[in-house]
C-alpha cells in the first residue's frame, strides 16, 4: 500500500484536561484528519479538541460505540475519491501512546493486514494503568473469542486501526461498551487477517467512566459477554 491516506477517531467524552495531549501527540505526517467525537462533554473538550487542530464532530447520544459511530458518519459524508484506506480508533484519555500510532498501522501498510489490535496484555502497562477487573474481563473476553471463534487476540484494547472498506463490512452498530468486542468477533467470523502488536499504556488523566465506577464495571462486562454470545 502506498502512502496511505489515513483518518483517526478520538471519542471524548469530558476530556477538557486531556485530549490536547492526545491529539498533540499524533504524527500529523502520518494521518489526515483527527475527528473528536464529542459524546456530549460537560466541558471544554470541544474547544481544547479544536485549539490543536482537530476535526470536532458533536454527537449528543451517550456512549462509546455512540461517538465512534459518528466519527465514522463524518468519514462516510465525504466523496467516494476521498474516503480513507485506514481508520485509527483512540481513546481521548490520554492512557494510549499516540506516536505508536506508527506501530499500529505498519501491518496494514507493510503487510497487507485488515486490522491491527494495540495489545496492552503485549506491552507494558504503567502500575495502575488497568484495574483487575479490566484485566480479568479481557481474559475472560478473548478466551471466549479463542473457544468459539477461533481467533487468537489477547486485548480488547482500543487504540486499533482497520483498513476502511473492511471496517464498513463489519457494518458496526454497538452505542456503547460493546463496541470493541463486537468490532473483533466479527472481524473474527468473516475470517479477517487480524494481527496485534504490542502498545504501551499508562494512567489515564481524569477518572474512567467505566472500570472507575462500580456500575460503569457491571455494565461494561455484562455488554461485552452478551455480545460474544448474541453474534454466535
Amino acid at each position: 500500500m502506498s502512502r496511505p491516506i489515513i483518518d483517526v477517531v478520538i471519542p471524548a467524552y469530558n476530556e477538557e484536561e486531556s485530549i490536547g495531549f492526545v491529539v498533540r501527540d499524533i504524527p500529523k505526517e502520518l494521518v489526515r484528519d483527527i475527528i473528536v467525537c464529542n459524546n456530549n462533554s460537560k466541558d471544554k473538550t470541544a474547544d481544547v479538541a479544536r485549539r490543536e487542530g482537530a476535526v470536532v464532530v458533536d454527537q449528543p447520544r451517550p456512549g462509546y460505540g455512540s461517538a465512534c459511530l459518528k466519527g465514522m458518519e463524518y468519514i462516510a459524508a465525504r466523496p467516494k475519491s476521498e474516503q480513507p484506506d485506514i481508520v485509527v480508533f483512540i481513546d481521548g484519555d490520554y492512557s494510549d501512546y499516540g506516536e505508536e500510532m506508527v506501530d499500529v498501522v505498519r501491518p496494514i501498510i507493510e503487510g497487507d493486514y485488515d486490522m491491527v489490535i494495540g495489545s496492552r496484555a503485549l506491552g507494558d502497562s504503567e502500575r495502575g494503568a488497568m484495574q483487575p477487573q479490566q484485566i480479568f474481563g479481557n481474559w475472560l473476553a478473548t478466551s471466549l473469542i479463542r473457544l468459539f471463534y477461533k481467533y487468537e487476540f489477547t486485548d480488547l484494547g482500543p487504540f486499533r486501526a482497520m483498513k476502511y472498506d473492511k471496517l464498513l463490512a463489519l457494518e458496526m452498530a454497538d452505542p456503547d461498551f460493546g463496541w470493541t468486542v463486537e468490532m473483533q468477533v466479527k472481524a473474527a467470523k468473516m475470517k479477517m487477517r487480524c494481527i496485534e502488536v504490542p502498545v504501551r499504556y499508562r494512567v489515564r488523566i481524569g477518572v474512567s467512566k467505566v472500570s472507575g465506577t462500580i456500575r460503569g464495571t457491571i455494565l461494561a462486562g455484562h455488554k461485552i459477554l452478551w455480545t460474544i454470545f448474541k453474534l454466535l
